[in-house]
C-alpha cells in the first residue's frame, strides 16, 4: 500500500516521502479501514518537526503521521461484528503511541477507534473530528450543560475555537469570543455574540462592559500563558476554564492569588488521553451537534499524498480558515 511517512525529524519537504509498504492486517478486536482522507494537525506537524521537548529521534523506525482521517472498513479481526464491514468510520489516536497513522491507503486499529460517521456526515468532515472535534467538544461541554451560561473562547478563528464556537452557540450559552479583527465576521458567522480583538490592551474591560460587569462561567482556553492573567480578572467565583494550549508561553507565570480566591477550575485537556466514559460522552455530543446540524468544519485545502509535504507546510504557516487533509 501507498503510505507517506518518516524516518528522522525535519522540514516537511526534506522528511516526507511517499513509500510503498505491506498493507495491515486486522487484528483480534481491530478493524481494517481504506483510507479516504487523513487530517493534518499541529500537534501532527510539531511531531515531524522535532519539536517536543526532550524527544531527539523518533520514536519507530518508521513513522505514519497524523491521528486523524476517515474511510471505510474493509475487513474485520477476530472478535468484531463482520456487520462493520462497509462501514463509514472516522479514526481518533490513530498515530497515538504507534508508528502507523492514518496517512496511508489502509490502518488495522482497534475497533471503537474507528466510529461510524453519522448518516449525511461527509467523510472530509469525519477526517477533522478526532482532535479538533473532540476537543472543542470536551472543552465546552466537560463541566455540564452550558446553557444559559456565558462563554469565552479565546482564538475563535482558530479550527478547535471555530467549533467550540458553534457548539457552544448549539448549547445555548451567550457566546463572547476573540479574534484577530480580520476573522471578526467569519467567528460571528459561527455564532459568537461578540468578538473582541485579542490585541486589545483593555481586553477585560472591552468584554465586562459588554457583561455590565457580569463576570464569566465557562471559558476554552487556547493560550493560557498569554491569557491567564485576563482569566483570572474576567473569570466568575468557581468558574471554569478549559484549557487545551499555551504554544506561546509554555511555562506560564500562574496568578495563584486572584485564581485561589475565585476558586478557579483550571482543566487541561489532552484529548489523545481523554478516559473512555469522558471520550464517548464526547462522542455522543459531538454527533448530536452534527445530527442537528448545528457544526460546520471547513476545509482549507486537500493534498494529494505527493504533496504532504505541502499539507505540513500549509498547517504551520497558520492564518488558514479551515482543516487541511491528504486524500487516498
Amino acid at each position: 500500500m501507498k503510505v507517506v511517512a518518516y524516518s528522522a525529524f525535519g522540514a516537511a519537504r526534506d522528511v516526507l516521502t511517499v513509500q510503498e509498504v505491506d498493507t495491515p492486517v486486522a487484528g483480534p478486536g481491530e478493524v481494517l479501514v481504506r483510507m479516504s482522507f487523513s487530517g493534518v494537525n499541529p500537534s501532527d506537524v510539531k511531531a515531524r518537526a522535532g519539536a517536543r521537548p526532550g524527544v531527539t529521534k523518533p520514536a519507530f523506525p518508521i513513522i505514519i503521521p497524523h491521528s486523524d482521517g476517515s474511510g471505510t472498513i474493509e475487513a474485520v479481526g477476530a472478535g468484531v461484528d463482520t456487520s462493520r464491514m462497509g462501514e463509514t468510520v472516522w479514526i481518533w489516536n490513530g498515530q497515538w503511541q504507534r508508528g502507523f497513522g492514518t496517512c496511508a491507503e489502509y490502518i488495522a486499529l482497534p475497533s471503537d477507534q474507528a466510529v461510524a460517521l453519522p448518516e449525511g456526515v461527509s467523510l472530509q468532515t469525519g477526517a477533522v473530528l478526532g482532535i479538533p472535534g473532540l476537543t472543542a467538544t470536551h472543552c465546552v461541554f466537560a463541566n455540564g450543560d452550558v446553557a444559559g451560561k456565558t462563554v469565552l473562547i479565546s482564538g475563535g478563528a482558530g479550527t478547535v475555537g471555530y467549533l467550540a464556537v458553534q457548539l457552544a452557540k448549539w448549547g445555548g450559552a451567550r457566546v463572547l469570543a476573540t479574534g484577530s479583527p480580520t476573522d471578526f465576521d467569519r467567528i460571528i458567522q459561527a455564532g459568537a455574540d461578540h468578538v473582541f480583538d485579542y490585541h486589545s490592551d483593555t481586553l477585560a474591560e472591552d468584554i465586562l462592559a459588554v457583561t455590565d460587569g457580569v463576570l464569566i462561567d465557562h471559558a476554552v482556553e487556547v493560550e493560557l500563558g498569554v491569557n491567564i492573567d485576563l482569566l483570572a480578572e474576567v473569570m466568575a467565583p468557581n468558574g471554569y476554564v478549559a484549557v487545551y494550549g499555551s504554544a506561546k508561553d509554555m511555562a506560564p507565570t500562574i496568578p495563584f492569588g486572584p485564581l485561589l480566591f475565585k476558586a478557579i477550575t483550571l482543566d487541561i485537556v489532552l484529548i489523545y488521553i481523554l478516559p473512555m466514559p469522558k471520550r464517548m460522552a464526547a462522542i455522543e455530543r459531538l454527533h448530536a451537534a452534527l445530527n442537528a446540524g448545528a457544526l460546520t468544519i471547513p476545509i482549507e485545502a486537500v493534498f494529494s499524498a505527493e504533496d504532504a509535504a505541502k499539507a505540513h507546510e500549509t498547517v504551520e504557516a497558520g492564518a488558514r480558515d479551515g482543516a487541511v487533509l491528504v486524500g487516498f
